[in-house]
């Protein structure tokens, strides 16, 4: 049953589609964080290895809250490796560790291009979808993407 809250059943769509692709790059962000939290070495290894600990582990939460929300609009939440791969515009991460520096500036980037594009659909579900509630929702997840990334500069200043 589609719900009845006051968008239209092609605006259900497009925003599900927007928070499925965000949905995709969330696993690939995921499943990167916790390689480097497996993999990190060296003289601050508690350190790096807890820090990235705490951001996989708000990853992880941010997953379940957007794979919801695509429920509540009515949508399916993509739910397989191949659907999160087909429909990411993050990279894996494949290959031997890397050093904690190219870790840290991996994830920056992917901090930093998640945040481009939800700025760019908060802006698409705000003014042309009128979709208040999705636009607030992905807003309160662009600034947590926008703190991940701070934190993950610091490191490398």
């Amino acid at each position: 049953m589609q719900p009845n809250i006051g968008l239209e059943k092609d605006v259900l769509k497009q925003d599900n589609t927007l928070l499925n692709d965000f949905l995709s790059d969330l696993h690939v962000l995921y499943i990167k964080t916790r390689k480097y939290h497996w993999n990190v070495a060296g003289p601050n290894f508690m350190e790096y290895h807890k820090f990235f600990e705490s951001q996989y582990k708000a990853i992880e939460a941010e997953i379940d809250e957007v794979a919801e929300r695509i429920r509540q609009l009515g949508g399916t939440p993509l739910a397989t490796m191949a659907e999160f791969i087909h429909n990411t515009s993050l990279k894996e991460d494949s290959g031997k560790p890397k050093d904690t520096a190219d870790m840290f500036r991996n994830l920056l980037s992917d901090h930093e291009q998640i945040v481009r594009e939800l700025r760019d659909d908060v802006e698409k579900c705000d003014e042309e979808l009128k979709d208040a509630g999705t636009a607030d929702f992905l807003t309160g997840l662009m600034e947590a993407h926008e703190a991940m990334a701070w934190m993950l500069r610091k490191y490398l200043s």
